[in-house]
This record gives structure tokens, sequence and C-alpha cells, in this order.
């Protein structure tokens, strides 16, 4: 069956912890989205123009690049190991999530008691993502063979494919169980909304940048907070200086205290104890800080 036109599509990845996750960014940006079977490749807003394409998560750039689906969420890693196979930009990084954080590393034998980048020259590499690990071997003038696998990376060494593996480490659990250990970061990557360079018509433009709109909003209250305080009118400056990332606040005069005032800000920094403590020691008093259920930048 052809996709609706009338309707948005987004690729997101069919299953695993980047799934989940993709799924609970729609359901905080207000979507309401049908329950299928485990299995369905698809799923259906109830209350937005907008289809989800389950698909894995190195086709995603495909779908968005050829404009099957004008939006996705994907790896930063796996994004940018599509974009340098390109000769011409068809996809664009729109936002980036916050979620899905992992690293690419080089990784050597843990019985490897001493380690520097020039070890690898002439080496056999094992990856998943030869063009990233290609331009980081060119970046520091290092030639090795790469030795391209879909999966079992870690498997490498020890079956005498390769001496090294370049593969995404988060815990690094799955490295220490196959008697690895990180040597070199290549590349660190995140989740990220990305879309289609194609042309959107008018309507299709429209509900794109609504639905952005509700992304920029989640991704925005994820860190930010409301706080509230009292201060005399002289520490507003100071007080203004310590707010982690606040645009300008609200500030009332408080009835029965002349030269006091209460100031509201919406701070889109994270606010830790430290910054409370500055902030009573530049003259606050009554500090509430709560979190953000929605915000429309």
């Amino acid at each position: 069956m052809s996709p609706d036109r009338n309707r948005l599509h987004m690729a997101i990845q069919k299953s695993g912890r980047l799934s989940d996750q993709s799924r609970q960014l729609l359901k905080d940006a207000g979507l309401r989205l049908a329950q299928g079977g485990k299995n369905n490749l698809s799923a259906r807003a109830e209350n937005f123009p907008l289809d989800l394409m389950f698909v894995r998560d190195d086709d995603i750039p495909t779908f968005v690049a050829d404009g099957v689906c004008e939006l996705g969420v994907v790896g930063q890693n796996v994004l940018e190991e599509y974009t340098l196979g390109l000769t011409e930009p068809r996809i664009e990084e729109v936002a980036r999530l916050g979620f899905g954080k992992c690293s690419l590393k080089i990784a050597a034998p843990d019985s490897l008691t001493y380690f520097n980048l020039k070890m690898l020259a002439g080496q056999r590499i094992a990856t998943s993502y030869p063009r990233l690990l290609a331009r980081f071997l060119d970046n520091n003038g290092i030639e090795a063979d790469i030795v391209t696998m879909r999966g079992a990376v870690e498997l490498a060494p020890r079956l005498g494919i390769a001496r090294f593996i370049c593969d995404l480490v988060s815990t690094g659990a799955t490295l220490e169980a196959n008697g690895l250990a990180p040597v070199a970061d290549v590349f660190d990557s995140e989740a990220v909304l990305v879309r289609t360079l194609k042309p959107v018509d008018g309507p299709h433009s429209e509900k794109v940048a609504a639905l952005l709109t509700r992304i920029d909003g989640v991704i925005a209250t994820a860190e930010s907070k409301y706080i509230v305080l009292n201060a005399p009118e002289e520490a507003l400056p100071a007080i203004t200086e310590i707010l982690p990332g606040a645009e300008a606040p609200t500030v009332v005069p408080l009835i029965g205290r002349p030269g006091h005032v209460a100031v509201q800000a919406v701070c889109q920094e994270s606010v830790f104890w430290e910054t409370l403590e500055k902030l009573k020691r530049a003259g606050a008093s009554a500090i509430l800080v709560m979190p953000i259920e929605k915000m429309m930048m």
C-alpha cells in the first residue's frame, strides 16, 4: 500500500531503545499514537496528520533523503556514515534530541599494555562504519586495512579477522565481555531529527513546521526550569547574572515590602543546588524551582 500523501511520514527505528525514546518524544509533543501489533511496519497518529514508518536504523537516511518520509529520527553515527557516501546533500539535521548517546571508538585487546594511534598503521580494523573510520584514519595520517562487517564486530579479534575493531560503545560492557578495551574516540553520537531536502509542498510544509515547533518545545523543556524568588531591588543585577540560561526575567513589586520584588524566570539550562546557593548569597529568598510541562518557543 502506497503512503497517504495527505499525511506526513516519519521514519524511526523499528525496535530498541532509540525506537522507544522516539515514540516517547512524539507522545511528549502531544501525539496520540495508535497501538498496533509488534510486527507492524507503521503506526498512525490519531490527532495529527503523521504516520510513523518502522525501519532498520541504517535505512532511515535513505527513506528521508528520497522523500518517502519527510522526517526521521536516527543516530548521528548512522547519519554521518550515510552522508559521507553522498556527492551532494540530500538530508539535513534539524535538532539534536539528547538521547541515544554513544561513541564510536577504536578498541584493542585488553592484553595490550600500551597504545598510540601509530600502532594502527598497517593493521586490519573491523567496523560497521567504514567511512567514519576512513575519515578518522585519513585525518591522523594513518594507512590501515578496513574490514567491513555488518554485525558481531567484537568477535573479529577472537576469530583472527582483525586485530582492532571500531564500534559503538555506550557502557563498554560488550567490549569487556569480549576481552577488548576502548583506546581512541572516533565519533560522538546522539539521536537527531532529520528532514528531507526534497521540495515539500505548501500544506505539507506547514505540517512539518507545526510538528517541529512542538518537538522544539519538548527539547526546550527537557532541562528547563521555572524559577520564582523574592529579592531586594538592588540585588537584581547579580541575580539576573546567576540565573542559568534565562532571558529577561519578569519582575513584580511585592505588596507591603517596599524595595523588594518577586522574580520569575524560565531557565533553559540545568539548575543545580550550587545555583540556588549562589542566588541566596546574592540576596534571594523563598526560591522555588518547578519543572515545565510544555513550552512553545
